[in-house]
């Protein structure tokens, strides 16, 4: 099992270095098969590696090499594969390896086609180290190597000068919360003297009551590393306030879209607090700022998503709610319910983004939905899928989200904890706006009238098998994950399905979840249909009233179509004065000041000693002579003086 456990991270990283170097030697073909060939077989790893340690009750440490030995202060280079790891590695090989094949099609006309599947690879391989460390510094290592793939995938089109913005944008605001990890890693090193999980846990409870002093008062210690580590979850995980990348790198290809949204960055940030659950245990204020946050976030961007126009701008602003909802359980204790709804959420969202890469495929690079229209005539496998990630993300009975979705709002109104009547309040309209844009997106695309130019609904047509199977197996994803894996991951065998990786025990919130009352659990289901009905009545039958409704509110339209004005509030705030600082030093401190009276002052100034010494050279031997007297003149009378004593 150890070596599956290594082939599983090593064979992506393999693939990224042959590709990387020597993909213009390959070929296209051979580049995808190298990549797409390891991938297949590190997903199906994983799925043994998952039935071993999740069902087997197995955990798996596996020491690579001694990374860092400075005096008493040392820790391996080692992978640690718990439940909570299985589970993430399916997720991550899965999903990548189903975009890997899809891309094959997809990208099939792109001049760059190593490099794409090469930064595939690495951002895989990365997120896998994240996954597998049994450290801070190892994850920090992934966690950075995450940051570094998005950035190259979402700038992939670097000649689009939107391309490397949104890819700029996503490094910088993630470099906000990174700072935010690494000050909770000083801060574990110094509260437990360690940074490896295994002497970090067991040792919480000792260490319930430190404080850590700041200037000059003392604060809960527990609660300041929570703090910071969810300050570095909420950058990758895009929550509210943190979150103003993720709309923008839809700017990369539709299949980065799908391994950043379903599988890979932003489920980081929920994977960083599930594994620091022990900790956070012992933080109610640190778990409730997760709540407030996660219920917020949940609202603020489903309540975007009502009115997007771009068909990868909907199910991103969708992430982002998705995102929240998990923060939300981790917020009130259902720690199993958060990933499980990671687990589910993998597949019917890589589902309805490579759906919508099928979409615009077939529309010939059009993401407007407002040109769409009709297109279940043209492609009907792609409107059949959709349909059926629809019914996933809403709720729908006995598909994916309907186990894990309902759970967390039934956790949110069973929890005790502060700000849990909040969150439950924020989930359920949520759960409403999730179901209308929704059904809002499949309408505008599928149903009714084709509002695209003639030439291109005409030679609409559906991707070649290689884009059909992916899609196909997440469907089966979405319909069935949530069923089987239920009774694991939130049920009563949850106890021993987790084995420790996550705080969980019979008689929490968790079990309380299943006896809330009867409205409580029919109330997601109502919301679901409530929203259907009304994107059905207005985008199927009566078609011109969401434009008439957007002039009749045309100030919550416009608030809400600017994303709440976040990137404006911000460029105020934050950008704008930064370019200001920036020109100061530049041009007053460094153009002014360093090179005025630096290396450009005295060049100047021998360039005036020397531009005046070069009016002696006259070319004429009297001037030449007449300057030898003078000189001569000079030194003689010098000479006399001195002998005289003078």
């Amino acid at each position: 099992m150890e070596l599956a456990i290594k082939l599983i991270v090593g064979l992506p990283l393999l693939g990224f270095l042959i590709v990387g170097m020597f993909g213009r030697n390959l070929g296209d073909r051979a580049s995808q098969i190298i990549t797409t060939g390891f991938l297949m077989i590190s997903a199906l790893l994983s799925w043994i590696v998952f039935v071993d340690v999740a069902f087997g009750g197995n955990v798996y440490p596996v020491t690579l090499f001694n990374w860092v030995t400075s005096g008493d202060f040392t820790f391996d280079w080692a992978l640690y594969v718990d439940t909570l790891t299985a589970v993430m590695l399916v997720v991550v090989t899965s999903v990548s390896a189903l975009v890997h094949l899809y891309s094959t099609s997809y990208m099939d006309e792109d001049p760059h086609i190593p490099r794409f599947f090469a930064y595939l690879s690495l951002f895989t391989f990365a997120m896998l180290m994240l996954v597998t460390s049994d450290n801070l510094v190892q994850m920090f290592f992934g966690w950075e190597g995450v940051g570094l793939a998005s950035y190259l995938l979402i700038g992939f089109w670097y000649k689009k000068p939107s391309a490397n913005a949104a890819a700029i944008k996503a490094f910088v605001v993630n470099r906000v919360g990174d700072f935010g990890f690494a000050l909770g890693i000083y801060a574990c090193f110094m509260l437990f003297g360690t940074v490896e999980f295994s002497g970090i846990f067991p040792n919480v409870a000792e260490h319930k009551d430190a404080t850590l002093n700041f200037l000059g008062a003392d604060y809960n210690a527990i609660t300041v590393i929570c703090v910071l580590l969810f300050i570095g979850a909420m950058g990758k995980s895009a929550q509210m306030g943190l979150h103003t990348w993720l709309p923008d790198a839809m700017e990369g290809p539709t299949p980065v879209s799908a391994l950043i949204h379903a599988a890979t960055m932003v489920t980081a940030g929920v994977f960083l607090v599930a594994r620091f659950s022990p900790l956070f245990d012992f933080s109610p204020d640190a778990l409730y700022m997760v709540t407030i946050v996660g219920a917020t976030t949940a609202f603020f961007a489903a309540t975007v998503g009502l009115v997007q126009n771009d068909i990868k701008r909907v199910i991103a602003y969708s992430t982002c709610s998705q995102l929240g909802y998990m923060f939300i359980a981790l917020g009130v204790g259902a720690y199993g319910g958060a990933i499980f709804h990671l687990f589910t959420h993998a597949f019917f969202k890589a589902l309805l983004f490579l759906g919508a890469g099928s979409v615009i495929h077939a529309m010939h690079h059009e993401q407007d939905m407002r040109k769409m229209g009709g297109l279940w005539k043209k492609i009907p496998f792609t409107a059949a899928v959709m349909f059926i990630g629809n019914l996933a993300i809403t709720g729908s009975p006995f598909l994916a989200g309907y186990y894990s979705k309902d759970l967390i709002i039934e956790a949110a109104y069973a929890s005790h904890g502060s700000g849990a009547g909040y969150a439950f309040f924020m989930a359920v309209a949520a759960a409403l706006m999730t179901s209308f844009y929704s059904w809002r997106l499949w309408f505008m695309t599928f149903i009714g009238d084709s509002r695209a130019d003639q030439h291109t609904f005409d030679h609409a047509h559906e991707g070649p098998w290689m884009m059909k199977v992916p899609l196909a197996l997440l469907a089966l994803g979405a319909i069935f994950s949530g069923y089987l894996f239920k009774g694991g991951f939130i049920g009563d065998d949850r106890v021993g399905f987790w084995n420790g990786a996550l705080v969980t025990k019979m008689g929490d919130v968790m079990t309380e979840a299943h006896h809330v009352p009867g409205l409580v659990i029919a109330l997601p289901g109502i919301m679901m249909l409530i929203g259907a009905a009304i994107a059905a009545y207005f985008y199927a039958r009566k078609t011109d009233l969401p434009q008439r409704t957007a002039q009749t509110f045309s100030g919550m339209y416009a608030f809400f179509l600017n994303k709440w004005y976040f990137d404006e509030l911000f460029d105020l705030i934050f950008v704008r004065p930064a370019f200001w600082v920036g020109r100061l030093f530049w041009k007053r401190g460094d153009e002014q000041t360093i090179d005025a009276f630096g290396p450009d002052g005295v060049s100047s100034a021998v360039a005036a000693i020397a531009a005046r010494a070069r009016k002696l050279q006259t070319g004429y031997v009297y001037h030449y002579a007449f300057a030898m007297i003078i000189g001569l003149a000079g030194f003689v009378t010098w000479f006399m003086t001195g002998a005289a004593g003078l």
